[in-house]
């Protein structure tokens, strides 16, 4: 078997049979297919696409590629985020499925681009390390019924080579490829059932609620075929989802939610409706309105937060101790009055990263302390002079950072119409 027939046949609209895909992810795992093979190869994926049958064997494949985790549980359900900015969801959804009962094992990642990372989120808690290996982790999931992982170098190889190629020769928005990528490294890590979060809007990796509907769907149906139930919740980021946008600030958000302290409304709903869906992949007789009441149980009788205190000091952390502080902060003011008709989720996404509380390369250092908290949101009335957002950094803020942070913020006379933060669950 040639790559360059593969290549052409893909080219010229063929469909890629089985044997082809798993030679062409097996070859490239090992590393015998030339970068400017693989690159032409996603280039013809790319324009030509890939059926529902392609596109799951695909997955299979990259999922074979390196090690399978076997969790030794009946049902093991994992959530995904397609990503955003102020996304805390897995902070807590995670805590409240495992303080119902569920075991819930979660690899995750870490930061990219604006969007933040769950790992980034809890290493700014201190002492805590998400560096487990795989018998602590599926021990820790069989006695806690919570573990939080950084995912390992094992899990899906093939992904890291495809997404590194993918993210130079402009082929990373491919419904396909970013299908099989998400996919694949819930199947590899040892999930039974799955839950996707998938995100639309400003500040979303898939800004059309069509493109995100398009890829919710590719997910769902790559589940029905290899065997593994997934839902998929199409959910807003046309604003941040939760009030704060930085590690611990995030961190600090998430503990409000749980202790019923505070915390974005909008963060809340949605962490209850993930949580709720994944209540029902585990116990497949529960309404949607039974779902919600036992997550909201699990959440209000201070469970979810116990188990989240349990699970950090299992990892080594302790929340007793102080989160990082930042030195410097600038509070933005409201030029205007009016009702805030739009905040743009990408553009503080992207200042947050200036500030420190994201990489622009991999080997960048973080500041867990720096990041931004929004002291409005869209709908709410502001007054001349009122505060909007506050910037945290441990380095000292360029004072321009106040015009760039105001012009994130659009306003309107009339309260704007919000859409719902939940749209569609798509089965």
């Amino acid at each position: 078997m040639r790559v360059y027939d593969i290549i052409k046949a893909k080219r010229d609209g063929g469909e890629l049979s089985t044997e082809q895909i798993e030679f062409v992810i097996t070859a490239c795992t090992k590393g015998e297919i030339p970068d400017y093979q693989l690159s032409a190869l996603l280039m013809a994926i790319f324009i030509c696409g890939m059926n529902e049958r392609e596109t799951a064997e695909l997955t299979l494949a990259i999922a074979n590629s390196g090690t399978r985790i076997d969790l030794n549980l009946p049902k093991a359900i994992d959530k995904h985020s397609t990503g955003g900015v102020g996304d805390t969801t897995t902070l807590v959804v995670a805590p409240i499925v495992a303080a119902c009962g569920i075991p819930v094992a979660k690899m995750t990642g870490r930061g990219l681009g604006h969007t933040g990372g769950t790992v980034d989120k809890l290493e700014s808690i201190p002492g805590l390390s998400t560096e487990l290996s795989m018998e602590q982790f599926i021990n820790q999931v069989n006695t806690i019924g919570l573990a939080l992982m950084s995912a390992t170098t094992e899990i899906a190889p093939a992904d890291k080579i495809l997404y590194a190629l993918r993210d130079v020769t402009a082929t990373v928005d491919s419904i396909p490829l970013i299908a099989s990528s998400i996919m694949s490294k819930k199947i590899a890590s040892g999930a039974t059932h799955i839950v996707l979060d998938v995100k639309f809007g400003i500040g979303a990796f898939m800004s059309s609620v069509e493109r995100a509907e398009e890829l919710a769907q590719a997910m769902v149906e790559i589940g029905r075929r290899v065997g593994r139930p997934t839902v998929a919740l199409l959910t807003s980021m046309d604003q941040p989802l939760g009030n704060a946008i930085g590690n611990s600030l995030e961190v600090t958000e998430a503990i409000q939610i749980l202790t019923g302290k505070g915390g974005s409304a909008d963060l809340r709903e949605v962490c209850l409706a993930v949580a709720a869906q994944m209540l029902k992949m585990h116990y497949m007789d529960l309404t949607d309105s039974e779902a919600i009441c036992r997550v909201e149980e699990a959440l209000n009788s201070g469970a979810a937060y116990a188990k989240l205190k349990e699970v950090v000091a299992a990892q080594g952390g302790n929340l007793d101790r102080e989160l990082p502080q930042a030195k410097h902060s600038l509070v933005v003011t409201s030029e205007t009055s009016g009702y805030i008709s739009y905040i743009d989720a990408l553009a503080l996404g992207t200042i947050a990263i200036t500030l420190g509380a994201g990489r622009v390369r991999k080997e960048d250092k973080l500041d867990y302390a720096a990041g931004l908290k929004l002291l409005a949101r869209v709908g709410d009335y502001v007054e001349t002079g009122a505060p909007l957002i506050t910037a945290y950094s441990n380095a000292p803020i360029d004072q321009t950072l106040h015009k760039a942070l105001h012009n994130a913020y659009a306003f309107s006379l009339t309260k704007p119409e919000l859409p719902p933060n939940v749209l569609k669950i798509i089965r």
